[in-house]
């Protein structure tokens, strides 16, 4: 795992890092655009990508963006990686298979 993935960051250095008040971070997450985990006494800890992903998604919504848009477009970007992977998968299993 890399230290970008490790979920070490409290949510009020998330604040000071991206601007966002704590508040929009939780309304981020209320809308399933952030998934953060929770310590064991229920504090919020983020990642270095949730960190450029709320900055991403503050920038798509000064743009103009809805947040059913911003889920909705990572939504089909995730479905094409997910095809990709197994277009990928069946090409190394084909090539794996025309070797026996």
């Amino acid at each position: 795992m890399s230290y970008k993935d490790k979920k070490v960051i409290t949510i009020g250095m998330v604040s000071e890092l991206t601007g966002l008040s704590e508040r929009k971070i939780r309304y981020y997450e209320e809308r399933k655009l952030i998934f953060p985990e929770r310590s064991k006494g229920g504090t919020r800890k983020y990642s270095f990508l949730d960190v450029e992903r709320l900055v991403d998604i503050a920038n798509k919504m000064e743009d103009g963006m809805q947040t059913f848009e911003i889920r909705k477009m990572e939504q089909k970007q995730l479905k094409k990686k997910e095809v990709r992977d197994r277009m990928l998968r069946g090409q190394l299993n084909a090539a794996f298979n025309m070797r026996k």
